[in-house]
């Protein structure tokens, strides 16, 4: 169990992060590594060739996106390849935390061999299928392409759990049954959206071409989000990841619930560069959750707190996780209007959760840590300015640099990083007196250790992109989207006649509203099984042109989707914290030592926050920069108004749903909130703001004045 009262540091100008491990940090640790980067612990030469095959990983993609002309088939084939490898060298079948496999036993040498076969046979048959044999498959072919499935489900199985290989299977299976199928049979009219597919026609469609398994999911994850998670791995081991914690500290941690707004703020600047919300937990609560257990907050509510701001940390521009570099695919949008368009939401929710923490500290009447357990903020910005080089390049050209491509501002970015970790290392050990030559071999050292942490960390996304290929292959080979829009398309058109009382405008509400609920639901229920990229493609793929049909938008305008996108996009984020599934609240746990599913629903209920987010973003497109119809159509002038009028919309929201603004609420007083938070929702009309302010202003007067008669903020309970 952590030790909520060992100090911050005993140089407050120094991480924490050398002191011992405790044991329930230990657990956190070994979450991470069985879900997202293996839990085998190998040794020897078997350790050895799992980095060389990482290192060897990391600089093909370097190489690819240096000379940029690789076949596309090719270059996704290779990519899924070393990932197949790595997946039955490090992902034992079952993974058991504390009980890690030390060794790779023969029948994954065997699998993990093949795996990696198959994808090497079409990168040499490839170019005789598509161009001597037409696109058709061979016997031969076939065997391979169903090897190469079987294999991609087998390993999405073992690196993202059950539930994605159970949902691809039960694609496959819909595929081929119909009247022409393999699995022939006439379910009738109403059932059968499709005649059925063979098996090597199945194949065919999710192997030897781009519309299957190595689709634009996986095309992404190989051109531009390998060399993104990549840069993050390499700018941690810097050493800025450390640094932005301590910066994060002396800024917020004096204030009243400071440890929580420190870990808030530390996890806001760890998501610029880190796509996971688990290893962003892991990283950053060692440090934070006992700090905040250590200043009055229950280990629940450090936890959920941990695990709120990691969450969210995916929302934070650039990286945003794979998914939003697969969404600025799925919109054929430039990557740094997706950034820029993103950024003011994550803000909001960033603030919105400040706010949470804040509301917190005053339901327990807490304090700030003491000034003397703080990092010095002049002195900890001083010691590490140099980290914001790397970053501020990386953002300020993707932001400002039409001519510049994601891939190649990464790659310049992590060459300059390498450079810096040579130079800093030597001059750390010029200065400790070891010499520059140890420094440099130091450096070399981490330089290594940063390739493979990135390396295996790519492993789940580049399995979970490829299964999901899978999913989307067999939608476009059997039109099922189609027919599921129109089952939606029924049931809307039931909610429009029910409301058809109150006019046409209502009716439409009515129906888009109840459209985007049940989509809401399936984004939660699927990221129980999934992770935030596989539950984001696979809602792109099914639900997203269901609502865009029912709202009446066009596909083909990306100001009109960019929104729909963003919806569900932020419901699997979610995903992470909603019990009874929800990794990211059980690593918190095993650092606070509270209970996990006790963590999960509160972190839930922090969350709640980032849903009424995804709904103003949906119903008022300027918060993402959209307007006239057009991607960043908003002026500043325009944008502030709402931006202030959305996060006092999310500042009451947050004060209902933890039912506490000065003092605690009742339910007339929670209602009232509630009320005006929704109608900040869509802040166009002067009038409705007016009354939305001036109901939050009423309840905060109401308390105010009876204030006196209630005890104190100290002596309320959580």
């Amino acid at each position: 169990m952590s030790d909520p009262t060992r100090p911050i540091s005993s140089d407050p100008t120094l991480t924490p992060p050398g002191a011992e491990m405790t044991e329930g940090e230990r657990r956190a640790l070994e979450m991470v590594e069985a879900a997202e980067t293996g839990g085998r612990k190998l040794f020897s030469w078997q350790k050895t060739l799992v980095t060389l095959v990482a290192v060897a990983w990391c600089l093909y993609q370097m190489y690819a996106a240096q000379v940029g002309n690789i076949d596309t088939l090719t270059l996704r084939a290779t990519h899924l390849g070393f990932a197949f490898f790595l997946t039955y060298l490090v992902f034992p079948f079952r993974k058991t935390p504390g009980e890690p496999q030390t060794r790779v036993p023969w029948y994954d040498w065997i699998l993990g061999i093949g795996a990696t076969g198959t994808a090497a046979y079409l990168i040499t048959q490839y170019p005789h299928i598509a161009n001597e044999q037409g696109g058709l498959l061979t016997s031969t072919d076939v065997w391979v392409g169903s090897g190469m499935v079987l294999l991609l489900l087998l390993a999405a199985w073992r690196t993202i759990g059950v539930a994605m290989p159970i949902v691809a299977a039960v694609f496959i299976l819909y595929a081929l049954t119909g009247p022409k199928g393999l699995i022939r049979g006439d379910l009738g009219p109403n059932l059968q959206l499709h005649a059925g597919q063979t098996w090597p026609q199945v194949v065919g469609q999710l192997f030897a071409n781009t519309e299957g398994i190595f689709g634009t999911a996986i095309g992404v994850s190989a051109q531009i989000v390998f060399l993104f998670v990549l840069f993050g791995s390499v700018f941690d081991k810097l050493g800025a990841g450390d640094w932005f914690m301590r910066v994060a500290q002396g800024l917020l941690g004096g204030f009243r619930g400071g440890a929580a707004k420190a870990s808030i703020l530390s996890s806001a600047l760890n998501g610029v560069i880190s796509g996971s919300a688990v290893s962003n937990v892991v990283t950053g609560g060692n440090i934070t959750i006992g700090t905040m257990i250590r200043t009055g907050y229950s280990r629940e509510k450090a936890g959920a707190i941990e695990v709120a701001s990691s969450s969210n940390g995916q929302l934070m521009p650039p990286v945003m996780g794979a998914a939003a570099f697969i969404m600025a695919q799925n919109l054929n949008i430039e990557y740094r209007s997706l950034i820029l368009a993103a950024a003011i939401p994550a803000f909001l929710c960033y603030g919105a959760l400040l706010v949470v923490s804040h509301i917190e500290a005053l339901k327990l009447g807490l304090r700030g840590v003491p000034k003397n357990e703080l990092p010095r903020v002049r002195q900890t910005l001083l010691s590490g300015w140099y980290y914001m080089l790397p970053l501020g390049y990386l953002i300020g050209t993707l932001s400002v640099n039409p001519d510049a491509t994601p891939e190649r501002v990464a790659l310049n970015t992590i060459v300059v990083m390498l450079v810096m970790m040579l130079v800093q290392e030597g001059f750390l050990a010029a200065r400790d007196g070891r010499g520059v030559g140890r420094g440099v071999l130091d450096g070399a050292r981490k330089i290594i250790e940063a390739f493979e942490s990135g390396a295996r960390s790519m492993i789940g996304i580049a399995i979970a992109t490829a299964a999901a290929g899978i999913i989307v292959g067999i939608v476009t080979i059997t039109g099922l989207g189609f027919g599921l829009a129109d089952i939606v398309q029924l049931a809307s058109d039931g909610m429009r006649s029910l409301l058809g009382f109150a006019g046409p405008q209502v009716a439409t509400f009515g129906a888009v509203l109840m459209v985007l609920v049940m989509a809401q639901l399936i984004a939660l229920i699927l990221g129980m099984g999934l992770p935030t990229t596989a539950n984001y493609i696979l809602m792109s793929a099914l639900i997203v042109p269901i609502i865009a049909k029912i709202a009446g938008l066009e596909p083909s305008n990306p100001a009109q989707m960019l929104p729909v996108h963003m919806f569900v996009f932020y419901f699997g984020i979610m995903a992470d914290s909603t019990p009874p599934v929800a990794l990211a609240a059980f690593a918190a746990a095993a650092i606070s030592g509270g209970n996990p599913v006790a963590t999960g629903v509160q972190a839930f209920q922090y969350e709640l926050r980032t849903a009424l987010l995804a709904y103003m973003m949906f119903f008022n497109p300027q918060l993402l920069l959209i307007a006239n119809g057009r991607l960043g159509g908003v002026g500043w002038g325009e944008a502030i108004p709402m931006i202030i009028f959305a996060f006092i919309g999310l500042v009451a929201f947050s004060a209902a749903t933890l039912r506490f603004l000065h003092r605690r609420t009742n339910p007339l007083q929670m209602l009232l909130l509630l009320v005006a938070s929704f109608i900040l929702i869509i802040p166009t009309h002067i009038l409705w703001n007016l009354l939305a302010l001036g109901l939050i202003a009423a309840v905060y007067f109401w308390q105010k004045l009876g204030g006196r008669a209630e005890p104190p903020a100290a002596t309320l309970t959580a």
